[in-house]
């Protein structure tokens, strides 16, 4: 049940990760980490979405690696790119 993708991004990586920071922060989840890696967990309609990322370059690579059945990769992915590119 696990997704994988990348995003690009210009600019500095910690100015990504500060993105990423925001958008799950903004839904009362956690995020841990770094401009190198690190790791989120947030609710979404009491399911959690787990996962973890690394940067290298200029591509921000996650994977989730929990997430409810019903809640597609795609979506996950569309809601993350906007949010950092």
């Amino acid at each position: 049940m696990a997704c994988q993708f990348e995003i690009p991004f210009s600019g500095a990586a910690t100015v990504a990760v500060s993105k990423a920071r925001s958008a799950v922060e903004s839904m009362s989840g956690i995020f841990n980490g770094d401009e190198y890696s690190g790791d989120f967990d947030l609710n979404v309609f009491g399911n959690d979405i787990k996962g973890n990322y690394t940067i290298s370059g200029q591509l921000l690579k996650l994977e989730v690696t929990d997430k409810p059945f019903f809640v597609p990769c795609s979506t996950i992915e569309s809601f993350l790119k906007k949010q950092i590119s």
